[in-house]
């Protein structure tokens, strides 16, 4: 998967209208947001854009849009804020529309370096499905150039993501990825294709279901692939030893079977826990204060239930990461949301805050943690995409990223 695309570095945007779909999915509590980190991360290349005279129109969607376009779900209050971070006006087009005569005259008014906003791509129902053609054709009316730095919806061959590009080509334009994206490529595309080694993989989460094709592509990239949090339940099980009332996918205990087969075949390092951090029952709320024992994995009682990897475990673990060159980092060990229970992740995250090798964090829970436990300026590069990076760590082709022009 040698990925060789466009970048904002290779086109020249001066006096052009360049279409720039970002990833503005921010969280807000009564309208205001909770968490700048996707809009923080976006600004390089806005600025770039705007330094080299393009008139930037940026696009994104927020939230998951159920019942029709509401100001719940406004990016208002992204507009403010980037005019915060950017110290210039964001002219933001409220039009529920996104793409009717107030954008268009929005974008006509545009001198070269200003920057307007669209309203939320999602308020129209065809940015998500497959006849979506005309609100493709309308966002690429709008531009001379694209640019995606949405890695975390190139996973969605969505209007905006990918439907837009087919149009800015035919016209003669250019389609570029960001800065964003060009990282996220560099780092899980040369991670899965062309790692360091010793390649260590990393995954946890609840369910096996989940990661499949992760587990199953990753076991042919990396020399170790160590599994942890709710998920290694199965695997165990599938070893034949009890798990009391631990997390369990019986329907993939055969596929559990087939991985670890395999990896003896390939002469791969599987390492499953060979301790776990016990309670009867599951935290209730999950943050509450519980009491916990450690039992060897083969000595697991039938009425307890395991919530995170024992100290052993964590110590074979952290043992792995440091001899490796390369790391990629997927789920947590356990129940990271309580304290109690989130010692297995803390000491997962501790380990790759120090050690020497690229460490790549994909996104999701793992990447909360990371955040949380203040590891994250530790870390060589922490995925934006939950789903994308899975994906990309399956080895599947990204629409987002694969719509954008070769160099």
């Amino acid at each position: 998967m040698a990925l060789n695309k466009l970048t904002v570095d290779d086109i020249n945007v001066k006096g052009k209208r360049v279409l720039v779909r970002c990833d503005f999915n921010v969280p807000l509590k009564n309208g205001e947001i909770t968490d700048k980190t996707r809009i923080v991360a976006a600004l390089p290349t806005i600025k770039k854009l705007m330094n080299d005279g393009g008139k930037v129109i940026l696009c994104s969607h927020l939230g998951k849009v159920k019942n029709g376009p509401n100001e719940g779900e406004s990016l208002a209050p992204v507009a403010k804020a980037l005019e915060k971070e950017l110290g210039k006006r964001v002219n933001f087009v409220a039009d529920y529309n996104v793409t009717g005569d107030a954008a268009t005259a929005a974008v006509n008014a545009m001198n070269e370096g200003d920057v307007v906003l669209l309203q939320n791509t999602r308020f129209r129902g065809e940015e998500e499905t497959k006849n979506g053609e005309k609100f493709s054709k309308e966002l690429a009316d709008l531009a001379d150039f694209y640019v995606c730095d949405a890695f975390g919806s190139s996973h969605r061959a969505h209007a905006s993501v990918e439907g837009v590009t087919k149009f800015i080509r035919e016209k003669g334009g250019k389609n570029a990825v960001g800065y964003l994206m060009q990282k996220e490529i560099d780092f899980l595309g040369n991670a899965v294709e062309n790692p360091k080694r010793p390649f260590v993989a990393i995954l946890g989460g609840a369910k096996v279901a989940d990661k499949l094709n992760v587990i199953n592509n990753l076991l042919e990239k990396c020399d170790t692939l160590i599994i942890g949090g709710g998920m290694a339940y199965t695997f165990l099980k599938a070893k034949g030893l009890e798990i009391g009332t631990s997390l369990v996918d019986d329907e993939k205990i055969d596929y559990c079977k087939e991985m670890i087969d395999k990896a003896a075949k390939l002469n791969k390092k599987l390492l499953l826990p060979v301790d776990a951090v016990t309670a009867a029952a599951f935290p209730d709320p999950i943050d509450a204060a519980i009491e916990t024992s450690v039992f060897s994995v083969e000595n697991i009682p039938a009425d307890r239930m395991g919530l995170d990897i024992g100290p052993k475990t964590a110590e074979l673990y952290a043992l792995e990461v440091k001899n490796a060159k390369t790391v990629v980092w997927n789920g947590p060990m356990g129940v990271f949301e309580n304290p109690i229970l989130s010692k297995g992740t803390n000491a997962v995250a501790e380990s790759l805050a120090s050690t020497d090798a690229i460490t790549i964090i994909g996104g999701g829970d793992s990447a909360a943690a990371v955040n949380q436990m203040g590891y994250a300026d530790k870390m060589s590069h922490i995925s934006t995409g939950g789903g994308a990076s899975l994906e990309f760590l399956e080895g599947k082709a990204l629409p987002g990223v694969m719509a954008a022009d070769d160099k």
